[in-house]
């Protein structure tokens, strides 16, 4: 393909190369390709949806907020084969942070330019999911003619500049064409959730619902934590000045959340330990973070006992745990300083599970109202650790690969790993956790083809007919993921 050839893309891409089980795999493809999509676990900002304004322009929407695209031009920022023109995040549109160090690079200003250098170095994405993401995109939404490329930059840019000031281009519109049945949001426990309520006035409410994501409160040591408990304070109509008034207003802004309409809470410790304090040693720890004097081996007890805090209250009110551990956030510090986290800054490493989510599996694995969904990003623990877990434990699902494993080959291996023991039928379905909207269907698309995969392999061994196949598939694209994330209101009581 020149760079002049029309753009297409391949009907079978994803799909199995061996003959034999490729009919079988379009055969499931078939039935799934065009179910809704039940979106249970992402980023994308209520905001977008409540104005529906239109997107700005093509950089802005592709290249600066995907953490995904500029790790790479970042990391080839001083290769010969790499995008000329990038030495850093700045010069892909990346602001400073507030109160960033004097001398930090300025952001790029210029839209066009960021997006001849994303161009210049589409080659980079090669072989990995974000090239499968993009051209979807792309393709099939934006209806780009040719691939991107330095010679293409220009006229992408001024083709997807016009589809953007089209109405049906404006995020509402493309909800509706991405047929998205229905989409979580993630926010802070504080958040006034002033833009779901917009939504919820103009009859979205029961379409797009908030997470309850309380990591910055849980964490005593953290820089800010004494700012982020007095907007929970505020958020909750009280003062949190010891341990009982701080669970209070956890309380209080969890039955916020599920009163517009959230299913689940979001956890992204650094490890998976749940290991519970006594109640006058959590109120120690909390008076510390209170005075500012906490140590750093009080504030890891903290966290985990809060885990374990927070699987209690899930028992209590029915909103799904949702627990994603095993990432060094914002790995270079100096990049974190200047120009905030979510930079492409976060390195997986190892996770134990077995022994560290013990403490709440005992106390509520079988609690008909608690549901945690466990996700890694350490796939040596799929087998090992926790398909083995939610294998027994009724209230564990096996969360789908995500981050660094929302791979074609990434969600094979998750297949082959995890269902020996866990089966199908505990795990969560796929979640796609982005926060580029536009790549909601082309993520979604993916999973539903690496499982057509999967399941044609099965058929072609005889080890399910292809009627189970097919149900199988459309149970792992549409029902588990509405399964594993109920309504509080319907769970058992």
């Amino acid at each position: 393909m020149t760079a002049t050839t029309p753009w297409s893309l391949h009907p079978d891409r994803a799909l199995p190369a061996d003959p034999v089980l490729r009919p079988l795999a379009r055969e499931v493809y078939a039935a799934t390709r065009g179910l809704p999509i039940v979106s249970m676990h992402g980023h994308v900002d209520a905001a977008l949806l409540a104005d529906d304004a239109p997107f700005g322009d093509p950089a802005g929407l592709f290249v600066t907020p995907d953490h995904y695209l500029v790790r790479m031009l970042v990391a080839q920022s001083t290769s010969p084969h790499g995008s000329p023109g990038v030495r850093g995040v700045h010069d892909l549109g990346v602001a400073p942070a507030p109160g960033a160090p004097a001398g930090t690079a300025p952001a790029e200003q210029d839209p066009r330019a960021v997006w001849r250098r994303f161009c210049a170095g589409w080659h980079l994405y090669r072989g990995t999911p974000t090239r499968y993401w993009l051209e979807h995109a792309l393709v099939e939404v934006f209806e780009t003619p040719v691939r991107p490329s330095a010679e293409t930059a220009d006229a992408l840019f001024d083709h997807l500049a016009d589809r953007l000031a089209r109405p049906e281009y404006r995020p509402r519109a493309l909800f509706e064409r991405f047929r998205i049945e229905l989409l979580a949001t993630t926010d802070p426990a504080q958040s006034s959730l002033a833009d779901h309520a917009r939504l919820a006035a103009d009859g979205w409410g029961r379409r797009v619902v908030p997470t309850f994501r309380p990591d910055p409160l849980l964490h005593v040591d953290r820089a800010d934590w004494t700012a982020q408990v007095a907007e929970l304070g505020a958020a909750a109509g009280t003062d949190v000045v010891d341990y009982r008034s701080y669970l209070d207003a956890l309380r209080a802004r969890r039955a916020a959340f599920v009163a517009a309409g959230a299913r689940a809470t979001d956890h992204g410790h650094l490890t998976a330990d749940t290991t519970p304090l006594d109640d006058a040693d959590a109120a120690r720890v909390l008076d510390a973070a209170l005075r500012g004097d906490v140590t750093p081996d009080q504030a890891r007890a903290f966290a985990a006992h809060m885990l374990f805090q927070m699987a209690a209250m899930s028992a209590e009110d029915g909103l799904v745990m949702q627990l994603h551990p095993g990432v060094l956030r914002d790995h270079c510090a100096g990049v974190a300083h200047a120009y905030g986290p979510d930079r492409g800054y976060d390195v997986p490493e190892r996770t134990e599970y077995v022994r560290a989510l013990r403490p709440v599996l005992e106390a509520f694995g079988h609690h008909p109202r608690f549901r945690l969904i466990a996700f890694t990003v350490d796939e040596t623990t799929f087998s090992r650790e926790l398909a083995p877990l939610a294998g027994v434990y009724p209230a564990l699902r096996l969360g789908a690969p995500w981050w660094f494993l929302d791979t074609p080959d990434g969600m094979r291996r998750f297949r082959e790993a995890a269902t020996d023991t866990a089966g199908f039928y505990n795990t969560s379905g796929f979640v796609d956790d982005t926060r580029a909207f536009c790549s909601i269907p082309a993520r979604h698309d993916l999973a539903r083809r690496v499982d057509a995969g999967h399941l044609a392999r099965l058929v072609a061994e005889h080890r399910l007919d292809l009627d189970e196949a097919v149900e199988t598939a459309v149970d792992l694209a549409y029902h588990l993921p509405r399964a594993s994330y109920p309504s509080p209101a319907g769970r058992v009581r």
